[in-house]
């Protein structure tokens, strides 16, 4: 085909493509309702690339062929198609979307309308986890409501997280909210599946948490799990693959350096018998691999609704032989009678277990990660006989000796749930009752042969087995009635309920062994311990909640509960909790009509009294006589009983009183959100063992003593950047606390022992709760290489005294926060999550082990720049000869700035097309990789700035002592449905 062809071929291709031109399409969108033009609509031509949207005054044009179909989107508003003629102008009406304005949320003992809650309530979608790790709920809310602290305990498959509502509320009590996963009250979710989940309400204020009373002073998680909705049968089936890695190493001595610290020290020994260089970081921190595997069916048909899941989740964790598994089981039924009766069931069970590793110890306390920096480099693993080796002073073992030497595992088999039946008398007359349980079988095992370590040498072994049976139920009867006439909207609750605890523990301890063949306690001939206990509690209640509505504009709420506990003496045993909210909706008042941009304003005002009894023993009024012991370890035998705790018939309930002022905001078509809450909650009649004199026998007493306040700001902003086929959608939360201490009896208690260095914090009037307490730091003395500390009088000594010690640091942070993003392009979505914590102190008590060079551990390689001869300036001591700790004691030396900014998760997923999903039988398909943890802007020095290594204490946190640090991890998923 010659040159001449060519031309005439490209001409006959441009004619062809000139007659089959799309015309111009036009047009005016415009709110059904009111007829106003609406700016900034989307609209697409359905199946092509074309795209356009709206101008000022509601105006488009759009190129597009007849017989197209265009889709018109708006935020706040329904999805409109409208199929093309030809060239005519056209009209579309829009009408608001109903589901966005009435959205749902669960509250306590019922649902409400978002724009008629006048609480502080936080709700999350289980959709923004869907992509994420599925092992804990408490870490895939982190950063996702305003006003919610949670605190990683540690970093091992199944740790456990500390999570504080509006800052800590309680000393001696506990400070975590409860959880309510589909009416059922329990404090543990480590056992639920995530992937489950269909929402989260959190009740953080007491005119929202009042319902629960007793329990509501630390806020109310309320967890609810998916449901059938579809006619059709819907098949999901969700897998992934991941890898977890320590994301951050820290330098140690090497061999020779390890050595010239010793000879320093004065200590010698042979050391052609200590020739390896061995990375015991390497060693001991791996690439850990999940995998999981969920498949779920639900629907709806003749008047049943079922959804029924099944899971396996596995981890190996990112330190040597730690690991967790968990199978999980759920079946969500309800079934419509006829008219006036519904019947219902939520079950789940879970089969959990892990290996656990030591944490928050020195090596020479079995610490795995303490001993990762202090074992020497100049030892292997495995002496030539196949025991482990040790310190080549001390007879301290390294740290494979405390992941692999000990057979050991824990197992939890739970059932929870409840059935529930509801009954319509008559029009807007409801009973509900329903019945619940939480009832799991516990056990541990651990067995240390008596050959391989020393401890177990000099033990002959030891085996220990531990069970704990844990039996829960509630009873519930709620009584409900909705009217509306007119302009009025009336509900009112009323109930009880009733709840039981029950627990069973046991252990034994045994050694002796023989050999290794027998593991279990009768292997040993030699009794330990051997103890077995029953405890009980139970609780009653009264509930009510009245709410009241007038015009869609004047809100008021009332709740009371009163509440009845064992736990309390019998002049105090009952607590009565009221609470009572108000808004106003005054963007639906006629002088607001005319400002078009507010689509949404509320203001919020509550006031309550909410109680806690969790924390503190069953029956903790009651005087207890604890028995001696016949077979000691160590000193003389102890026979008979002993007073183990004084009566107090006065105790009684710690009691929250709370005011919240909020206001909701929502603009330009619902594409910006805002919400913006003060609070300020003050905790009353503090449970505390308080110091009473010795002449009673006791040393001390629990007591109502003590107040904490509680104050701060929370802001939520939602909002829509870009709507079309790019969308960009934000969401940010941001909070500021601040806790005080503002009375307690005996004005300071001291807790939080570390490092063999006394306690590190203390509770004093006037300061927050787990203020680091210790030693000015002045410097090292350039003649002696000592350290010298700034006393009280502001003078340097080298010998401080008890009343030199001070405030030096604060572990709570001045504001945490959390951004995420959505962007989402034809079928690929990108979410970015960003958390973090601003202004928070941590003591890092892993230093002293690392940096006071008082006996044989190994050190960072910060003591490469110690003191070493007269004249030295720097801030590393000298080497102690004598195992002082004149150098290292608790002190701002420690004191760490631990702010962070953290990528804490990303995903990346892809939907396919429905012609894709057509062709292979699916209705939907997606794939998707997510990063937690990538990467942690800080300045701690320490493995993770992220650590609590005294747990679910509220009396100490931000202490790092060796805990296992978070891990960066990185998953594949594939998601499909039939």
């Amino acid at each position: 085909m010659g040159f001449k062809n060519y031309l005439i071929l490209i001409v006959l291709c441009f004619t062809t493509a000139a007659f089959a031109q799309s015309i111009d399409v036009k047009g005016t969108v415009v709110d059904d309702a009111t007829g106003i033009t609406l700016p900034g609509v989307n609209i697409l031509v359905k199946g092509k690339q074309a795209n356009a949207s709206t101008d000022m005054d509601g105006n488009f044009v759009i190129k597009a062929d007849a017989g197209d179909v265009l889709v018109f989107s708006y935020i706040g508003y329904g999805t409109k198609e409208v199929s093309v003629i030809d060239n005519r102008t056209i009209e579309v009406r829009m009408a608001e979307d109903a589901t966005l304005l009435n959205e749902v949320v669960v509250v306590g003992y019922g649902s409400q309308d978002k724009k008629d809650i006048t609480g502080a309530v936080a709700t999350i979608d289980g959709e923004k986890f869907q992509n994420r790790v599925n092992n804990q709920v408490s870490s895939l809310i982190q950063g996702q409501a305003a006003g919610v602290q949670v605190i990683s305990n540690s970093g091992k498959p199944g740790g456990g997280f500390s999570v504080r509502v509006r800052g800590t509320s309680s000393i001696a009590g506990g400070s975590d909210p409860i959880y309510v996963i589909d009416g059922v009250v329990t404090s543990d979710t480590r056992s639920l599946n995530p992937a489950d989940i269909e929402s989260m309400s959190i009740l953080k204020d007491a005119s929202a948490a009042a319902i629960y009373g007793s329990q509501g002073s630390n806020g109310v998680v309320i967890i609810t799990t998916k449901q059938g909705k579809s006619e059709k049968p819907v098949i999901t089936y969700d897998t992934y693959v991941g890898f977890q890695s320590v994301w951050k190493k820290l330098d140690v001595l090497n061999a020779a350096q390890y050595r010239d610290l010793m000879e320093e020290m004065g200590r010698t020994t042979n050391w052609d018998l200590y020739t390896a260089d061995t990375n015991w970081q390497d060693e001991v921190f791996q690439t850990g691999f999940s995998n999981s595997h969920q498949i779920s069916v639900s629907g709806k048909s003749n008047k049943t609704s079922y959804y029924m899941s099944g899971g396996v989740v596995s981890q190996e964790g990112a330190v040597r032989s730690a690991e967790m598994k968990r199978k999980t089981f759920k079946v969500n039924l309800s079934q419509e009678v006829t008219d006036w009766l519904k019947v219902g069931t939520n079950f789940n069970y879970v089969d959990y277990n892990d290996v656990d590793v030591t944490d928050n110890s020195a090596v020479n306390q079995g610490g795995v990660i303490l001993g990762v920096l202090t074992t020497p480099q100049n030892i292997g693993i495995y002496n030539e006989n196949g025991t482990f080796t040790s310190n080549p002073f001390q007879d301290w073992e390294n740290p494979i000796s405390s992941t692999d030497a000990a057979q050991r595992g824990y197992r939890n088999q739970r059932v929870f749930g409840n059935v529930y039946t509801e009954i319509n008398f008559l029009k807007g007359l409801k009973f509900r009752s329903a019945l619940g349980i939480d009832f799991s079988n516990a056990k541990s095992d651990y067995f240390l042969n008596p050959y391989t370590t020393s401890y177990g040498r000099a033990m002959k072994g030891i085996s220990r087995y531990q069970t704990w049976l844990n039996n829960y139920y509630n009873f519930e009867n709620t009584l409900t009635y909705t009217l509306d006439v007119k302009k009025h909207h009336f509900e009112a609750l009323a109930g009880t309920v009733y709840q039981k605890w029950r627990a069973e523990n046991s252990s034994i301890e045994t050694r002796n062994f023989a050999g290794d063949a027998i593991s279990t306690p009768n292997g040993g001939s030699q009794i330990v311990t051997a103890t077995a206990d029953k405890t009980e509690q139970v609780n009653s209640s009264v509930i009510s909640r009245v709410n009241y509505g007038f015009d869609d504009k004047y809100l008021l709420t009332a709740n009371f509960r009163a509440d009845g506990s064992t736990k309390f003496g019998p002049n105090q045993k009952w607590g009565y909790f009221p609470s009572f909210s108000a808004g106003w909706r005054i963007s639906n008042e006629q002088f607001f009509s005319n400002v078009k941009a507010v689509n949404d304003l509320k203001l919020r005002v509550g006031w309550g009294l909410v109680g806690n009894d969790t924390g503190i023993a069953n029956y903790a009024w009651y005087g207890t006589v604890v028995p001696g012991s016949n077979y000691p370890i160590g000193g003389a035998a102890q026979p008979g009983n002993y007073p183990g705790r004084i009566q107090n018939e006065d105790l009684k309930w710690e009691a929250s009183e709370q005011l919240n002022i909020g206001i909701d905001l929502a603009l330009f078509n619902n594409r910006i959100r805002f919400t913006a809450d003060y609070y300020k909650k003050n905790s009353n009649d503090l449970l505390l063992y308080v110091p009473i004199p010795r002449s009673t026998g006791f040393d001390t007493a629990l007591m109502n003593a003590g107040e904490i306040e509680n104050k701060g700001f929370e802001f939520a902003v939602s909002s829509v950047n870009m709507d079309g086929e790019f969308r960009w959608t934000t969401d940010l939360n941001i909070s500021f606390n601040r806790n005080k201490i503002t009375s307690l009896v005996g004005e300071t208690v001291s807790t939080g022992g570390v490092a063999g260095r006394g306690d590190a914090v203390r509770l004093q009037e006037g300061q927050p709760v787990g203020t680091f307490y210790g030693y000015e730091w002045g410097g090292v003395d350039p003649d002696t290489g000592n350290v010298y500390y700034i006393g009280a009088d502001g003078e340097a000594t080298f010998n401080p005294t008890d009343d030199d010690r001070k405030i030096i640091g604060n572990p709570n942070p001045d504001f945490i926060y959390g951004v995420t993003n959505n962007l989402s392009y034809k079928n690929f979505n990108l979410n970015i999550f960003f958390q973090g914590s601003q202004g928070n102190d941590i003591f890092n008590a892993t230093r002293i082990e690392t940096e006071s060079m008082i006996n044989s551990k190994n050190q960072t390689t910060a003591v490469l720049d110690r003191w070493q001869q007269p004249g030295d300036v720097t801030d590393i001591p000298r080497v102690s000869t004598d195992g002082s700790i004149a150098n290292s004691r608790i002190s701002t030396r420690y004191i760490e700035d631990g702010s962070y900014l953290r990528l804490k998760a990303i995903t990346l997923s892809y939907n396919f097309t429905k012609n894709v999903t057509d062709k292979i039988g699916l209705s939907n398909l997606s794939i998707y990789t997510t990063g937690e943890n990538l990467f942690t802007i800080t300045n701690y020095k320490g493995f993770d700035p992220e650590v609590n290594f005294a747990g679910n204490s509220t009396q100490v946190y931000g202490i790092d002592y060796g805990t296992y640090p978070q891990t960066r991890n990185i998953i594949f998923g594939i998601r499909a449905s039939l």
